[in-house]
């Protein structure tokens, strides 16, 4: 192959790539108009449905999700209590909760929104030399006086533990090995879930908008 030909092969290679970068999807920015017209000031977090294998996720995740609501600036009704009422009135099945009429929760809590969350991954895949810790969650916020979904949010974070070591490759690759061994057996869910939090409630345009705690309630529209 000629010179001219290969630099031809490489800028059709260059504008092919530019092509497919300009074709690239937007961000799609959320639909707030529900959001801002119920306006709400509280949260209450209902039992997580669970849809991955680990029986103690929902109780893992629940640890996380206060923190990152109030400091949006939203009241959260205490999340080991709630789900303690909610069991006491024979609510405690998570699917049952997620399909029952969101203003009944509101009334009985006295709670202007819903929040309904699904864990769809909570696992590690393990693969000899490297395990992938994954949490996948799905969230949605509804009315608690109207039943109107108001904001709905889908977040995936995923881990690969990396051991390092330099100049042995036989000690890299059994480090590697152990390392992968140790995710698999005692993988670290939490902060993959504070991550898709955090991720869910501050992403501009997808996130929540300020609450009424935060100093920047009705002020965040250029983002929100």
């Amino acid at each position: 192959m000629s010179t001219m030909a290969r630099l031809m092969k490489l800028a059709f290679a260059a504008a092919s790539v530019t092509g497919i970068v300009a074709c690239a999807p937007v961000p799609v920015h959320a639909d707030y108009s529900a959001f801002r017209h119920s306006d709400p000031h509280s949260i209450l977090v209902v039992p997580v449905v669970n849809r991955s294998v680990d029986v103690d996720a929902p109780d893992y995740f629940l640890s996380t999700i206060s923190k990152p609501l109030a400091e949006r600036g939203y009241y959260v009704f205490p999340v080991n209590l709630t789900k303690r009422v909610m069991e006491d009135d024979g609510l405690g099945d998570a699917d049952l909760v997620h399909a029952n009429d969101p203003t009944v929760l509101g009334k009985m809590f006295g709670a202007d929104s819903i929040m309904y969350i699904t864990i769809n991954r909570w696992d590690a895949q393990y693969a000899v030399l490297a395990t992938s810790v994954t949490v996948d969650l799905s969230y949605a916020l509804k009315s608690g006086t109207t039943g109107e979904t108001l904001w709905t949010h889908k977040q995936t974070m995923v881990y690969s533990p990396q051991a390092s070591t330099a100049g042995n490759p036989l000690a890299a690759l059994i480090a590697a090995a152990i390392t992968a061994a140790i995710a698999k057996a005692k993988p670290n869910y939490v902060p993959l879930a504070q991550q898709a939090n955090a991720i869910s409630v501050y992403k501009a345009g997808q996130g929540l908008p300020a609450g009424p705690y935060d100093g920047q309630y009705k002020s965040d529209g250029a983002t929100f």
